[in-house]
């Protein structure tokens, strides 16, 4: 499993599934109220130039217009990133398998995070880290930006689930050669939409705009960027929630036996006492859909399993006891 979120076996709805990191309760009301209001759009051409989607990013983000570009999610975001410089792109693992993937798309080769970086490289960092949820504070952060800029290098922090971290986004000290990949996918559970952006210093956020493709976000994401400023508050809650339920469903787990890694994201790399394929089967047979980590590079001990409902977290844990114990 390369990604979660694979429901499409059926019907979606059937599916409880913990291998896609999303809001549980399903996307805000709010959110649902523009989408309708957004279908007299769709008959239109999306506005290239993405004036309200930019707006509206920008002032929930804290930032000036010129220094971000709203993208058709956060894979569309890093894929242009990368699109641009023509060094290796340096990976700290286990990590997020698509930043390997989109380098070898534009011809780029791969390194370990421990590789000596040279000119034009990118050393790329997820922060929170898929798939165990590590975070890195905002300053050590910045220690990897001098030692990357210093050699002319680049710089790139995916922030994809930064929403459940707030306090420690760089995007607030973007400047030239560090630059932040973003995603409201997680957070407003609209993955459907594609809704990213890209943060970072006036004349990369240009450049990289001259390089997307023409109506590169569709008229119904341009509407939920332009609403967000209104709406922050509810995201700040949704972060609190997320964290208190994270807690109790870590306890559970440890409960059983497993080892469960800190994480400040909306998800828990949790290591089993045995190999979990035969269980993850059974789980599905069971309308549960749950994360496999081989694709991390990672043994079959381990899972990554979504933050969810109490309840629904509750039930997993029941399924897993049973598992565990037969």
């Amino acid at each position: 499993m390369i990604h979660g979120g694979n429901v499409w076996e059926g019907d979606p709805r059937s599916w409880l599934d913990f291998s896609a990191n999303l809001r549980p309760e399903g996307p805000p009301e709010w959110v649902r109220d523009v989408l309708v209001r957004s279908l007299d759009r769709v008959r239109y051409y999306p506005d290239r130039s993405m004036r309200s989607a930019r707006a509206g990013l920008a002032r929930s983000l804290g930032l000036p217009e010129e220094q971000v570009l709203p993208t058709a999610g956060g894979a569309a975001a890093i894929d242009l990133i990368l699109s641009v410089r023509k060094g290796r792109v340096l990976i700290t693992r286990p990590t997020f398998g698509e930043y390997a993937a989109r380098a070898a798309v534009h011809g780029r080769e791969t390194a370990p995070f421990e590789t000596a970086l040279h000119k034009d490289d990118t050393l790329v960092l997820c922060n929170p880290n898929n798939p165990d949820g590590r975070l890195l504070s905002a300053g050590q952060i910045m220690v990897e930006y001098d030692q990357v800029h210093a050699v002319s290098a680049e710089l790139l922090v995916d922030e994809a689930f930064i929403g459940f971290a707030p306090e420690e986004s760089v995007r607030h000290l973007v400047r030239p050669g560090l630059i932040v990949a973003g995603s409201m996918t997680k957070v407003l559970c609209i993955p459907g939409i594609r809704l990213g952006y890209i943060a970072g210093d006036a004349a990369a956020v240009a450049a990289l705009a001259e390089r997307m493709l023409p109506w590169s976000i569709s008229a119904q994401a341009a509407e939920i960027a332009a609403a967000l400023p209104d709406h922050l508050q509810e995201l700040e809650e949704d972060c609190h929630l997320n964290a208190r339920r994270r807690a109790i469903f870590a306890h559970q787990l440890q409960a059983l036996g497993a080892d469960v890694a800190p994480s400040a994201a909306n998800f828990l790399l949790v290591r089993f006492p045995r190999e979990m394929q035969d269980t993850v089967r059974a789980l599905k047979q069971r309308g549960i859909l749950v994360r496999t980590c081989e694709s991390f590079g990672l043994s079959a001990h381990y899972l990554r399993l979504a933050v969810r409902l109490e309840a629904e977290n509750t039930r997993l844990v029941t399924e897993l006891e049973k598992a565990l114990q037969s």
